[in-house]
């Protein structure tokens, strides 16, 4: 079993910033990507930010310049730090990791989420 636990979401003005942190635990052999996704009411899941297990990472258009992915492998580990929020970037955030429980056998594994508003 693979546990991912998300802290860090809160209510947070327009133009401020907060910061995400997922750690997992379990039987984890390696984990490959991991990222942070994000579910506004309405809307489909859609993916905010990975970063590969050697460090290489990729955002959304709409995050680009203000969101910074980073994980640190050896505690599994992944965070997001985001700033200059808007009001469109409520919505619930969920972690995501590849993770390998041996040489070849890998799932993916999800965060239970947690919710993100920016508002005035």
């Amino acid at each position: 079993q693979v546990q991912l636990v998300e802290s860090g979401g809160g209510l947070v003005q327009p133009g401020g910033s907060l910061r995400l942190s997922c750690a997992a635990s379990g039987s984890i052999f390696r984990i490959n990507a991991m990222g942070w996704y994000r579910q506004a009411p309405g809307k489909q899941r859609e993916l905010v930010a990975s970063i590969t297990s050697g460090g290489r990472t990729a955002y959304a258009d709409s995050v680009k310049g203000r969101f910074t992915i980073s994980r640190d492998n050896a505690k599994n580990t992944v965070s997001l730090q985001m700033n200059s929020l808007k009001p469109e970037d409520t919505a619930v955030y969920y972690c995501n990791a590849n993770v390998y429980w041996d040489w070849s056998s890998s799932r993916d594994c999800w965060g239970q989420g947690t919710q993100v508003t920016v508002s005035s």
